[in-house]
């Protein structure tokens, strides 16, 4: 079952807020501190230009700032357009580690009227960390996101 008090904070901190980055750091911020057991929570965007992810708002440690189309979990959640839960980073084919303590992640895809944008990425160093229902509360939280955001062409 989703977390509805946390989509409804979420929708109540970005009323009358459009601006993408603004509603990306403070979604970060709410995601980090809101989930247990989690050592990183942000967001990659696509960059058309050089057909990459590039890292945006996040809380946590340092990231890697640029991650190929179709490479690790967020590559290959962004290519596939839907959300992975992996139980074991270590285990994932392709695995980018960007901090070693990570042992488990969820990355869901942000789409917007049938565009990808990039996706939010969150760790934790437990494994099997994620849960269906972090699933399905993490996927209404990047619509109710999204529906706050102006995205321009």
């Amino acid at each position: 079952m989703k977390n509805t008090l946390l989509i409804q904070q979420l929708d109540s901190l970005l009323k009358n807020e459009t601006n993408f980055v603004a509603n990306l750091a403070n979604t970060s911020a709410l995601i980090f501190e809101s989930f247990p057991n989690i050592n990183w929570a942000g967001f990659y965007l696509y960059e058309q230009k050089n057909d990459e992810l590039v890292l945006g708002p996040f809380q946590g440690k340092v990231a890697c700032m640029h991650i190929s189309i179709g490479k690790g979990v967020c590559g290959t959640a962004f290519q596939e357009g839907k959300t992975l839960v992996v139980a074991n980073v270590l285990e994932f084919p392709g695995h980018i580690a960007c901090d070693a303590a990570s042992r488990s992640e969820i990355v869901v895809p942000l789409i917007k009227n049938g565009k990808k944008i990039g996706v939010l990425d969150i760790d934790s160093p437990n494994e099997n960390r994620f849960t269906e229902a972090d699933r399905l509360t993490l996927n209404s939280l990047v619509i109710t996101l999204l529906d706050h955001c102006d995205l321009l062409d």
